[in-house]
């Protein structure tokens, strides 16, 4: 599979991340099937929370890649925190060192390769956070650390008080999620196209050696459903097929490959708990679409070129 560079590192990661959000769902061995598909996928990173599942769903990733041939090294794992789920967001350096023990005993591993905040506290207070980064790398429990859906200025306040680089941000993006595209095609316009929702993070990330990762790539609205083979998008769905026969891969691969073709790198984070589903799209990252090929899906996608 098509590697990239994680972050300012030499760090070789693949172009695909399986995301475990769904894996509390799984008994072992059915647990143990996904990793070995993504594994055989060419998948080296995984991306996981301390609250999806409550927690299960990174003690079920544990017991399966123990029970697996795998090995802890066969994987940069990483994990977020900062969530204390229906009740607030929360920053403070106590929360983050319990959130990363918890993490570390639920996974079955000493080690993180990535720490990130899950989403912006507007409580957030700078040395708190930096408190918690350094005795965390200083006792080796966490290697590198990003963030999850923030914007630049949030970026660039927290790194003002860090002694270590921020190397990843993950935002919502794919063929349905085009926002962070949208608005700079239509610059100087007054259409809905024009708004700017995520504040330049692309150009942010590429200026400033930042990994995006692309989490819910083929999903559409608010965790409403994939857009893959739904009747509410036929004009995308043809022409994803079109492209599927013309590369020999599934639509899902041509809709993995709509997001690593942007020259930024971008990470997609893979959702799916089926191993033939994983296999598919992980596929994606190892197609070349011409630059008409992409704008072609993205007119599809019902989006238009001012």
């Amino acid at each position: 599979m098509k590697q990239i560079d994680l972050g300012n590192t030499d760090w070789p990661v693949s172009a695909v991340a399986l995301g475990i959000m769904r894996m509390d769902a799984l008994d072992n061995k059915a647990a143990v099937k996904v990793l070995e598909a993504a594994h055989d996928a060419g998948i080296n990173y995984i991306d996981s929370a301390d609250i999806y599942g409550d927690g299960k769903s990174e003690k079920v990733f544990g017991k399966a890649l123990k029970k697996s041939d795998l090995k802890r090294d066969d994987f940069y794992i990483q994990s977020k925190g900062g969530i204390v789920s229906g009740k607030r967001y929360d920053f403070s350096k106590k929360h983050l060192l319990k959130s990363v023990d918890g993490i570390l005993e639920r996974l079955g591993i000493d080690y993180l390769d990535a720490f990130l905040l899950h989403r912006p506290d507007p409580l957030m207070e700078v040395d708190q956070v930096s408190e918690a980064f350094d005795e965390l790398q200083r006792s080796g429990k966490v290697r590198h650390f990003g963030v999850s859906n923030f914007n630049p200025m949030q970026i660039e306040m927290l790194q003002s008080g860090l002694s270590q680089r921020l190397m990843i941000d993950q935002i919502q993006f794919g063929i349905m999620h085009t926002g962070p595209i949208d608005f700079g095609m239509h610059t100087n316009m007054t259409d809905p196209g024009s708004i700017n929702h995520d504040g330049e993070i692309i150009e942010y990330a590429r200026l400033n050696g930042m990994t995006l990762q692309a989490w819910s790539p083929y999903q559409y609205g608010w965790f409403e459903g994939t857009f893959i083979d739904n009747p509410k998008f036929p004009k995308l769905n043809k022409e994803l097929q079109k492209l599927a026969e013309k590369k020999g891969v599934t639509k899902n691969a041509i809709a993995t490959a709509w997001i690593t073709r942007h020259p930024a790198e971008i990470q997609v984070i893979l959702g799916s708990m089926n191993p033939q589903h994983i296999t598919e799209s992980a596929a994606g990252a190892d197609v070349a679409l011409t630059r008409q090929e992409w704008y072609d899906v993205y007119l599809a996608a019902g989006n238009m070129l001012p």
